[in-house]
């Protein structure tokens, strides 16, 4: 069993507790095969085996025809069946006391990471920075050397007052990391590996310094409202939601299908990862966020962001940050080895026509 200790999850498989207090769990408890609401931990089982309980792995390039068991479901002799779905709880009365309560379980899910053999992916906006102010563990950051990451986390360590190690993405890095990412994920479209990429190279230079788990501030965004299509829920065509609160609860759902990616491509890497933010009481938070309390006119995150403001300083818990494939310049510069390998533009999908030809 990944995640959760066994008498816990047991418990959750019983009760129906979808967040019963974990990081996520995966794995066989019981004769079953369980997986966490959330599918924080990946799980396969072989699509035509017999008896699927007895066919799975955590990795599914051990099997040939690797399924994955869907999350918030257990699988036993009885067939595969939902066990937990994410709660709907009612919103916080105040502000004041959701500022409070997250900033609580925040704090409690980052002082309970054990920094032995950790590093810390750190981008220099408002996620990282938090498990950079409160764990002892060094800082790395991927990106080309003109990026807004490499810049911003500079900036930032800097303003906690700790140091940074740079991995500088360049070209022969990306032309060698595609194929490992989707040999170890199963993806090659062009969005997935560019995700991906700047997170698989950080990993690697982790693991060659001598540590085996990377924290990551993971979730953040998906839970306190971090991305635009939810700011501008109903009117923004990404999602079909009507309100910023059902927008978050839809991004989320989405956490499923990503996270064995990030999982898969770390451990391809030699590291495992670590994402308190993830933890089932800061989960529990912030489904009581109402609209306003995750975006406040064109502040997203706010009550993250003030949370925050008890840790870091103003210049990082106000600022706006880029995802990473764009901070970092992967996916750039992905486009740009594209069209020089002949790959323009106009043509279908052309970058990941080119990760496709790296693969073969």
């Amino acid at each position: 069993m990944q995640g959760g200790d066994a008498d816990t999850v047991r418990e959750a498989v019983e009760n129906g507790d979808p967040l019963p207090g974990t990081s996520g769990f995966a794995g066989k408890l019981d004769g079953r095969l369980v997986r966490d609401v959330l599918g924080r931990y990946p799980l396969y089982v072989e699509r035509d085996a017999s008896d699927p309980v007895d066919a799975w792995s955590y990795d599914p390039t051990t099997l040939d025809d690797p399924a994955p068991v869907p999350a918030g479901h257990k699988w036993d002799a009885d067939g595969c069946r939902e066990r937990w779905t994410l709660p709907n709880p009612g919103p916080f009365g105040a502000r004041e006391s959701a500022v409070e309560h997250v900033r609580e379980v925040v704090e409690t899910s980052i002082d309970a990471v054990d920094t032995e053999s950790l590093a810390i992916a750190f981008s220099g906006g408002l996620d990282s920075a938090l498990l950079a102010a409160r764990l002892d563990a060094p800082l790395y950051v991927a990106g080309f050397p003109d990026s807004h990451d490499v810049e911003a986390a500079r900036s930032a360590a800097d303003l906690l007052d700790r140091e940074l190690q740079v991995v500088e993405l360049t070209h022969d890095a990306i032309e060698r990391a595609v194929p490992k990412i989707a040999a170890a994920t199963g993806r090659t479209n062009a969005m997935a590996v560019q995700i991906v990429l700047p997170l698989y190279l950080t990993a690697e230079r982790v693991a060659a310094d001598g540590f085996d788990r990377l924290a990551l501030g993971q979730g953040a965004d998906e839970l306190f409202g971090g991305y635009a299509k939810v700011a501008k829920a109903p009117d923004d065509p990404r999602v079909e939601a009507e309100t910023v609160r059902g927008a978050q609860r839809e991004v989320l759902e989405t956490l499923p299908e990503q996270l064995p990616r990030d999982v898969l491509a770390l451990r391809a890497a030699g590291v495992e990862s670590v994402t308190p933010l993830l933890h089932d009481r800061v989960v529990s938070a912030a489904l009581r966020l109402d609209d306003e309390m995750l975006v406040d006119g064109e502040t997203r995150k706010w009550t993250l962001r003030q949370a925050a403001r008890h840790t870091l300083p103003e210049a990082i818990s106000t600022r706006e940050k880029k995802a990473a494939q764009y901070g970092s310049l992967a996916s750039r510069e992905l486009d740009r080895l594209a069209r020089q390998a002949g790959y323009k533009r106009r043509m279908d999908d052309h970058v990941t026509q080119y990760v496709e030809s790296l693969v073969e």
